[in-house]
């Protein structure tokens, strides 16, 4: 190829991924490390970046491109992935086994990618090897433009708290048990910020303040409550639902949320609570709000959570709606877009199961156990690489009673296809599933077996939207999303236990007709381990040429 020739092809290959010249670009170097922590009071070693735990907030505003140089010094392939945010036409930069090759030690990647057309409270975590069991996860929160409203006045203050259950234990241990087909321990406790007690979220009688909450453990439900305040929910995953206002907020793992609280009370000291859910002990850990110039705790006994029983968390979910006259992220009002009048292209009923496979316990897909090929699915498709995908090899409603295997399965579905995906819970343990890449909305749950009937529940009007939903034991939730989003995404569990030991898989949304708007090219500075080592791709022989 002309040198010049290759010199175009390079230039369009790094342009194309990143927005126009008014969008911002925002540089991050993380460095990560293992290092020293003590969240529950006794040290343990953690996963680090730029030595912090958790790691570094971005803030950035949506449509900022965001290059995250991100550099391994553990002595283990690391990625991150960036939870909740879509990677629109990117799934090369999701950061997950089937999309990226790991960082190998002592080495960097490069992540780029645009916050596109969101706004709300998202977060980062590593999706190898459990080791976010162990640290590296942190908050992204993504901000409005000036020219996009959001349904609430500016808040005088804004507090991001990252919650969740937290074991002792390191990775490498819990890993052991996960291999050697046990099960994990119950946790040791719950942190808020990193620790069980953090320093006090500070404000002014008067004032109104955001509290961004993100479930970063690994399985446990909490709930969020704060003594003598109401919480007026405002956002739900990049989303804005009606604002109901709540004594507490039940959030699962994976998943995110906002809500306003008003300094209305006497100037004293109140607790930030946060305890597990549907758990058999009940942890808990403690913040405080504290009012300027307050010098005493205000009196009384910690606020008590909510009725033990499933049924008020379900009847808490439904109670979520879409705002849809609330301006999206972009110009236009969210319910702009009836999602309930649009017919669906196929259905996909996914059991979960944790059974026996080779006498070890393996968490199941409709009887398909997930095991992260040496090559990831992305690369064996783009390098049309043989013998990695089962393509479509998973049924489309549960296998009753036929024993699990393992695979890789990916379901090839359509660009701009419009789907139903019911999630079946055969078990007693609460679920939470998450969607790489989309929102979805959430129309319905249920107790019991799913059946066509069901859809007369549906919520085809303001069903909140999101990217993670729960489900509850022995029973469904039902989701509509729209395939507008090309690339290799992630569906998977977001109890990491689960997701670990295989209950996930992918989803391929394709079209043959390939352009940048549509989905982006490899990027240039792209990993290839596996069967795709060695390969190269015309970009990153032009970036050769020119370097």
């Amino acid at each position: 190829m002309p040198a010049t020739a290759a010199l175009l092809v390079l230039l369009l290959a790094v342009a194309a991924p990143l927005a126009g010249a008014d969008d911002p670009y925002r540089y991050f170097t993380w460095t990560v490390t293992y290092g020293p922590i003590s969240p529950l009071g006794t040290p343990q070693q953690g996963i680090l970046i730029n030595g912090q735990f958790p790691g570094p907030r971005i803030d950035c505003v949506t449509n900022d491109n965001l290059i995250v140089n991100v550099v391994n010094n553990l002595d283990e392939p690391f990625l991150l992935t960036w939870n909740g945010i879509k990677q629109r036409k990117n799934s090369w930069q999701d950061g997950v086994a089937g999309t990226n090759c790991p960082i190998p030690p002592s080495a960097n990647y490069t992540y780029k990618f645009q916050a596109k057309d969101q706004i709300g409270t998202f977060t980062y975590f590593p999706s190898l090897a459990l080791h976010r069991a162990s640290g590296g996860f942190g908050a992204l929160n993504v901000y409005q433009r000036p020219a996009i409203p959001v349904p609430y006045p500016p808040p005088a203050g804004d507090f991001t708290l990252l919650v969740g259950d937290w074991y002792k234990a390191g990775y490498r241990q819990l890993r052991q048990s996960l291999d050697a087909g046990g099960a994990l321990p119950p946790p040791d406790g719950l942190l808020i910020n990193g620790v069980q007690s953090p320093p006090a979220f500070v404000g002014a009688r008067g004032g109104t303040y955001l509290f961004r909450v993100s479930n970063v453990g690994l399985r446990a439900s909490v709930n969020i409550r704060i003594q003598g305040h109401r919480l007026r929910l405002v956002e739900v995953e990049g989303t804005h639902p009606v604002q109901n206002v709540y004594d507490s907020l039940d959030v699962h793992a994976g998943q995110s949320l906002a809500f306003l609280v008003t300094l209305d009370q006497p100037p004293l000291d109140y607790a930030v609570v946060v305890s597990t859910r549907f758990a058999p002990a009940n942890l808990t850990a403690v913040g405080t709000l504290h009012y300027a110039g307050a010098t005493a705790r205000a009196p009384g006994p910690l606020p008590a959570g909510p009725p033990g029983q499933y049924d008020w968390s379900v009847n808490q979910a439904r109670s979520f709606r879409w705002n849809l006259t609330a301006s999206a992220a972009r110009p236009n009002p969210q319910g702009s877009f009836h999602y309930g009048a649009i017919p669906t292209s196929r259905t996909l009923v996914l059991a979960s199961s944790s059974p026996a496979l080779a006498g070890r316990r393996r968490c199941a897909v409709n009887g398909v156990s997930f095991v992260v090929p040496d090559t990831p699915l992305k690369l064996a498709d783009n390098y049309n690489i043989a013998n990695v995908i089962e393509w479509d090899s998973l049924p489309a409603r549960p296998a009753g009673g036929a024993p699990p295997r393992a695979g890789t399965p990916v379901v090839r579905l359509n660009l701009h296809e419009f789907v139903e995906v019911v999630f079946q819970n055969t078990e007693n343990e609460l679920q939470s599933w998450h969607l790489d890449g989309y929102d979805f909305w959430v129309v319905g749950y249920g107790d019991g077996q799913w059946t066509e009937m069901q859809r007369q529940t549906y919520n085809l009007v303001d069903a909140q939207a999101r990217h993670t939903v729960q489900v509850y034991p022995n029973g469904w939730s039902a989701i509509l999303v729209s395939l507008d989003n090309q690339g290799m995404w992630n569906l998977r569990s977001a109890i990491w236990d689960r997701q670990y030991l295989g209950q996930q898989l992918y989803l391929r949304v394709w079209t043959p007709q390939q352009s940048f708007s549509n989905e982006y090219s490899i990027p240039t500075n792209a990993i290839l381990c596996g069967r795709a080592a060695g390969l190269h791709t015309d970009e990153q022989d032009a970036e050769s040429i020119q370097g």
